[in-house]
């Protein structure tokens, strides 16, 4: 009929598919992401643990260098905690720079504690009874001069005419151990802790360069990568109505 022929020229659309979701896909670089996260964990660890040691090491070395009034090592003390907690910092946060901030400084803490060793020595003309390390302020010495192990400590008051009350003399005796040695574990254990925390630093600084290279390699920041599968197109075409032959 010719409603049937001219329902045969329109064109047929199928019928509409349901829209299909995004598949979420994981590239490369996800891997490399999830690597990172799980070795970056692995040495925050390791870094907590040498970050604690490095930080209870110079706490106790700067309580008694504040009663002993070293004002030079308390400096330094001081430098040291500040330095060790960015070091944390960058390990866990993935800052490469604060870690070289810390190598730097651990090689210039690794030379001032060799200096320390030295200086109570007496190593190189130094003398341990100079007012260098209160920078010529006053004259206190370590503290561990007076109160090592085993050390007695009296003062004798002077007895001789024209010499004030207040004036009184300090005698030492009985120490298990002098106190220049005392000074000279404690700057041991800095270089010991140092080292191995600059060789720590310099395996990580090489871990997250080797990481960065890989990211750039592989292009982008894109953590993820999203595929939309390809639709299904029907090709169409109209229908030639056939004519009645007469």
């Amino acid at each position: 009929t010719p409603e049937q022929r001219k329902a045969g020229t329109e064109r047929r659309t199928p019928a509409p598919h349901p829209p299909r979701p995004l598949q979420k896909t994981q590239t490369p670089l996800t891997s490399l992401r999830a690597g990172a996260g799980s070795a970056a964990g692995a040495l925050g660890a390791l870094a907590g643990g040498h970050g604690a040691s490095c930080q209870l090491a110079a706490l106790e070395r700067q309580i008694f260098d504040f009663l002993g009034f070293q004002w030079a090592p308390i400096l330094g003390n001081f430098l040291q905690i500040i330095v060790v907690i960015l070091g944390l910092f960058g390990t866990i946060q993935f800052r490469p720079r604060y870690i070289v901030v810390y190598t730097v400084w651990t090689a210039l803490w690794v030379t001032w504690n060799v200096f320390i060793i030295c200086f109570y020595l007496e190593v190189g003309g130094l003398s341990k009874e100079t007012d260098l390390m209160t920078f010529n302020i006053s004259m206190h010495r370590s503290w561990w001069r007076e109160h090592g192990p085993g050390c007695i400590r009296r003062v004798v008051r002077p007895s001789a005419p024209g010499i004030l009350d207040d004036y009184s003399y300090v005698s030492v005796t009985g120490c298990i151990i002098d106190f220049q040695y005392l000074e000279v574990i404690h700057s041991a254990i800095q270089i010991l802790l140092s080292l191995i925390g600059f060789v720590y630093a310099c395996y990580v600084i090489s871990i997250f360069m080797e990481e960065e290279d890989s990211f750039d390699f592989i292009g982008g920041l894109d953590t993820y990568s999203y595929r939309q599968p390809p639709q299904e197109h029907v090709e169409l075409k109209p229908v030639k109505p056939v004519g009645r032959t007469k």
